[in-house]
């Protein structure tokens, strides 16, 4: 059995994260500004192992609660994500209005199997990235715009009412480059 020697952090991902350090210090709740300052560096929006055990390390934070930090918060991603990220509701207002089906057309027209989808994890969370990381499909418990739904959110935009034709039309636009 072959073992995996763990990613070394270069030089500027050791400094940045220093320096985020420095500038949270003593603050409340200077660990979430942490994670969320280094997550937003990284290319693909993600905290590594390494970056984990790295700010463990010079905050003196146990490493069992950095990594039960960003496990907790859905806005933490602990997997490389795309250059898209589409998060589909699947609270109960969007459930009821169709966003199982959404999500469903939504992985097939981006490739992703029926095999990807049954794998998500135990607490019905998804997320899933293409094989050529232009996109992440994830789901969400609740974005609480019950009375829009379904709703989606892509890059960061929030869509209401949303039905299979405007998902496709947006993923085009963002497959074409026109968003």
């Amino acid at each position: 059995m072959q073992t995996l020697a763990p990613k070394v952090l270069d030089i500027r991902e050791k400094a940045l994260i220093d320096q985020t350090i420095a500038r949270h210090e003593g603050r409340p709740g200077a660990l979430l500004g942490i994670l969320e300052t280094v997550q937003s560096a990284n290319a693909h929006k993600f905290l590594s192992m390494e970056s984990l055990r790295y700010i463990a390390s010079e905050t003196g934070i146990s490493p069992a609660r950095v990594y039960s930090t960003a496990t907790f918060f859905s806005f933490f991603n602990l997997d490389p994500q795309g250059d898209h990220v589409i998060s589909v509701c699947r609270g109960t207002a969007c459930h009821t209005r169709g966003s199982r089906d959404l999500l469903g057309k939504l992985c097939l027209d981006l490739g992703l199997s029926e095999k990807d989808l049954s794998e998500s994890s135990d607490d019905g969370k998804l997320a899933l990235t293409t094989s050529d990381s232009k996109f992440t499909v994830r789901t969400v418990a609740c974005f609480g715009q019950c009375a829009l739904a379904p709703v989606v959110e892509v890059d960061h935009h929030i869509l209401s009412h949303v039905n299979e034709r405007t998902l496709q039309r947006e993923v085009n636009a963002l497959t074409h480059g026109r968003r």
